[in-house]
């Protein structure tokens, strides 16, 4: 079966996985263990996870500071898919592989009933549109206060949950528009988010507002941090409507020189911790205070009750981010690690090939035998053309680029591949021939990359057909006036491809050729005709050869007129 895994989604080590077999498993800060976590807070023998009776079970090995599934401390329990385990500051997601059978479960369990009665539509009592459903953010104040309230709270908590799964480049913008909507929302002058530090665990400031000119104006803003401590070691979100004699942050004398009047600080409550605070006041100068007395209060209950819940809405985001975050550094290492490990197998395979023509060379400049060193330096060249075909197609798939576009004769370019592959069709013992229309009209294209995608369909299809009596490969342009296209297309007569294995041959080091093959040629000639807006299409049976077709559209002119002048 496939293997259960750990992912550290928060901590120094964020981002990193691990397979999980049915050897038993340590974790800890120690050199000895299969899992070593470089958290200061970690034991150096914290935990064990084993299989035992088809289950995976998480056991506390007597840590110092102890271990935690889904935020409840543990000290053996069984695991199961998402379950989220704390040691130290670090924090990993348990996964189990999918079965085929929980796959199935959905589609093995219902059953759409076939459009046969007309009379189904008459139950319909009622209908709204997508767009109907967004006006629930727009929707006036209807009925008493209490009901406009509750309104106007699930408003701001809507919009807020589209802004969570919005694409942003980072965090702290998705936090800003929280914060902007919060104010919005609550009237108030400023508020900021303080989030805990993952290795460090103090609270660093990362986004703040500001409401015009009031208040703080445009100096930095002061946050009570006796308000701030008794969120976090209480967990409960706190109002004030006098600030300055309020019995539980007494003397309060910092907050009346801040000139803060009204305050609500609020926990960041997520999943399985506290990952830090969101905190909004009203301020007044020092002077207006002993002038005006205390004044009406702006915030309220509900008010707080409401700040509570963007709280946990805001944690809950920090979360889903320190995770996509932790995904994607994984899934990064994995593909560098796939890609080093790929690449160094066949740089090898090559320079084993220099190496052994480097041989042959050294020998017959011994023996004074030029038949020798010719035979050596025809290995060494071959291998020197593959380095240097090798390291081209990395260049091509690894960067975005614009093609070079310029009025060409596809047939010309199409020769030139075909003329440069006919020794090692020769060599192979394979028959290569080009068949070109005629009247082909001149399109625009990128030479260079067309003849590059050309050149790896033609060289997989020599190699296809290697071995193969009578072994055969044609190459053949045409040109549909009709749809406006032109293509290029590559036929053998070699063992064709299987019907599961066509769209695979496309991935990046998929290879059907074993060794002798990287696996990323395909890839390129695939990503060569999309940036010309066409596609490879693959026509193949095992044992009746393969026909595959590139095609794009006829672009006659994308040049701009030189005689255009920018009048900005």
């Amino acid at each position: 079966m496939n293997q259960a895994t750990l992912l550290v989604i928060q901590g120094i080590d964020q981002g990193t996985r691990i397979e999980v077999g049915n050897d038993v498993l340590g974790l800890g800060r120690g050199t000895q263990n299969v899992v070593r976590i470089h958290d200061t807070e970690v034991s150096r023998t914290h935990a064990r996870l084993q299989f035992v009776d088809g289950k995976y079970v998480l056991t506390d090995q007597n840590s110092s500071n102890g271990t935690f599934v889904n935020g409840q401390p543990i000290r053996t329990r069984e695991l199961l898919s998402g379950d989220q385990i704390q040691i130290g500051r670090t924090v990993l997601l348990f996964s189990l592989p999918e079965s085929e059978d929980d796959s199935r479960l959905a589609a093995d369990r219902i059953a759409l009933i076939a459009r046969h009665d007309p009379e189904d539509r008459l139950n319909i009592v009622g209908a709204a549109t997508q767009q109907e459903g967004q006006m629930l953010i727009t929707l006036p104040p209807a009925g008493g206060p209490q009901s406009a309230q509750t309104l106007a709270n699930l408003q701001v908590l809507y919009r807020i949950a589209e802004e969570a799964v919005r694409p942003l480049v980072s965090i702290d913008q998705l936090l800003s528009r929280i914060l902007d909507l919060t104010i919005e929302v609550t009237n108030a002058d400023r508020g900021c988010m303080l989030l805990r530090n993952v290795q460090s665990g103090e609270l660093t400031p990362v986004v703040y507002r500001h409401r015009g000119s009031s208040g703080g104006g445009s100096g930095p803003m002061p946050v009570s941090r006796s308000i701030v401590d008794y969120v976090l070691q209480n967990g409960q979100g706190v109002r004030t409507t006098d600030a300055r004699s309020d019995s539980r942050f007494a003397p309060g004398q910092s907050i009346l020189q801040a000139g803060i009047r009204e305050a609500i600080c609020v926990p960041m409550q997520g999943r399985y911790e506290l990952s830090g605070v969101l905190y909004i006041d009203i301020t007044t100068p020092p002077e207006r205070v002993i002038l005006e007395g205390h004044g009406g209060s702006k915030f309220s209950e509900d008010l707080l009750r409401l700040m509570v819940a963007i709280g946990r809405q805001a944690a809950l985001a920090v979360e889903d981010n320190r995770y996509r975050q932790a995904l994607m550094k994984a899934e990064r290492l994995a593909a560098v690690g796939q890609t080093i490990t790929i690449l160094s197998h066949h740089i090898k395979n090559i320079l084993q090939g220099v190496r052994g023509g480097s041989y042959l060379i050294d020998l017959g400049l011994k023996d004074h035998d030029e038949h020798l060193v010719r035979k050596g330096w025809g290995i060494v060249e071959k291998n020197q053309n593959k380095i240097y075909n090798l390291v081209m197609d990395m260049l091509t798939f690894s960067k975005e680029r614009q093609p070079a576009l310029e009025k060409s004769d596809l047939n010309t370019t199409v020769t030139e591949v075909c003329e440069l592959m006919q020794s090692r069709a020769a060599e192979l013992g394979v028959g290569l021939e080009w068949q070109l229309l005629d009247d082909l009209p001149l399109t625009t294209i990128d030479p260079e990359g067309i003849h590059r995608a050309v050149l790896n369909i033609v060289t997989n299809a020599l190699d296809a057909v290697e071995g193969i009596p009578e072994g055969r490969v044609i190459v053949s342009t045409d040109h549909d006036a009709t749809a406006r296209t032109i293509c290029v297309k590559v036929a053998d007569n070699g063992p064709g491809i299987a019907a599961d294995q066509r769209q695979a041959i496309f991935n990046i080091f998929e290879s059907t050729k074993g060794a002798r093959g990287t696996g990323i040629g395909l890839a390129v000639s695939q990503k060569i005709i999309r940036e010309h807006g066409g596609e490879i299409r693959v026509d193949s049976e095992p044992g009746t050869g393969s026909l595959f077709t590139l095609e794009w559209p006829v672009v006659e002119d994308e040049h701009p007129s030189t005689d255009m002048k920018d009048e900005g």
